[in-house]
């Protein structure tokens, strides 16, 4: 027996907030991932590379946040970025126990290689918002992420 269920028939889906947003950043995701390639980094590298450049150090409890990379994902993702030359860890200042990530020239060069591919795909995926839309969105999803984030970030 067939499924009678077709493509249109599960469109209301994207009535539900959370699927509809998962669809648009798995959408986005593999729009960039040829050119981060290119680059020789993959898309959880380049998130990040991309909270590194705009905030580093951090430990990797806090990246993990900031990337939305679970913690044992990240620890393997940072061990080939550093094996790599992009992030280098090195001991905290007040506390032996925690390692900080630092971006490495290599890892600035990298990121500022892939940034504009980023940025082509984010004009790409809001193309049919005004400007004054893009903004509204921006602040609206910033509003939903403080109402549920467990974090102070």
């Amino acid at each position: 027996m067939t499924d009678p269920r077709t493509p249109s028939d599960v469109r209301a889906l994207e009535a539900f907030t959370p699927y509809l947003m998962n669809r648009i950043m798995a959408r986005y995701n593999r729009g960039v991932e040829d050119a981060l390639k290119a680059v020789g980094v993959t898309v959880p590298q380049m998130r990040a590379l991309t909270v590194l450049a705009e905030g580093g150090p951090f430990n990797i409890n806090d990246l993990s946040v900031l990337t939305v990379i679970k913690p044992s994902t990240l620890s393997r993702t940072l061990d080939g970025m550093e094996n790599t030359g992009l992030i280098r860890r090195e001991t905290g200042d007040t506390d032996s126990r925690v390692r900080m990530i630092h971006l490495t020239e290599a890892g600035k060069i990298a990121h500022q290689t892939a940034w504009p591919e980023m940025e082509r795909m984010r004009e790409t995926m809001l193309a049919s918002l005004t400007s004054e839309e893009r903004v509204l969105l921006n602040t609206l999803l910033s509003r939903v992420l403080r109402g549920i984030r467990h974090h102070d970030f």
